[in-house]
């Protein structure tokens, strides 16, 4: 699958991508507010024939994209969007830090809020971010989500209870945005 927008390709990850998404999955900036990484290249590899794996379900419900730059064709990051329930999925996104302020992850997730509602007609689109994490809280925001709420303690972590900001949008919403 692939999506175009005005500055980047969207597209389902193929093996070889692995490369590229190393080089911002290991760095402990990008996962300190992550479920995962800083990854070794055996995790990100395994990561990337987890999601090969997902693209062939049937019903697909997880979609994980990579995000290219359209004019140079870079990988600079990954899009996801997983149905959760028949009418709810969660967005998740990630991006190498040489390309974060320029709205590339706002620009995607319009699309994969779109691709949500339009074409595997979901109702409601979340995403969940830490509390000190100011620049996805931002995203969400500027996507037009509304935040439901602070989930206390909910993720056990390295040992330690963490908080998740979350927010969401419905489909009538986004059409009325």
């Amino acid at each position: 699958m692939q999506i175009h927008t005005e500055r980047l390709t969207i597209r389902d990850m193929v093996d070889q991508d692995w490369v590229s998404i190393h080089r911002y999955t290991s760095m402990p900036e990008v996962t300190v507010h992550t479920a995962w990484g800083p990854n070794t290249e055996q995790d990100t590899q395994r990561y990337v024939q987890d999601v090969l794996r997902m693209q062939q379900a049937s019903p697909r419900t997880g979609y994980e994209f990579v995000l290219c730059l359209k004019e140079e064709g870079i990988l600079i990051g990954g899009a996801g969007l997983h149905i959760t329930e028949q009418t709810n999925a969660e967005l998740g996104y990630v991006l190498h830090p040489a390309y974060q302020g320029k709205g590339y992850i706002t620009e995607a997730c319009s699309a994969l809020i779109e691709l949500g509602f339009h074409k595997l007609d979901v109702h409601r689109i979340f995403a969940k971010c830490r509390p000190d994490n100011v620049a996805s809280e931002k995203v969400m925001q500027r996507l037009c989500m509304k935040l439901e709420g602070r989930m206390r303690e909910h993720w056990l972590y390295k040992g330690t209870y963490h908080d998740s900001l979350l927010y969401s949008i419905l489909k009538h919403e986004f059409e009325g945005a």
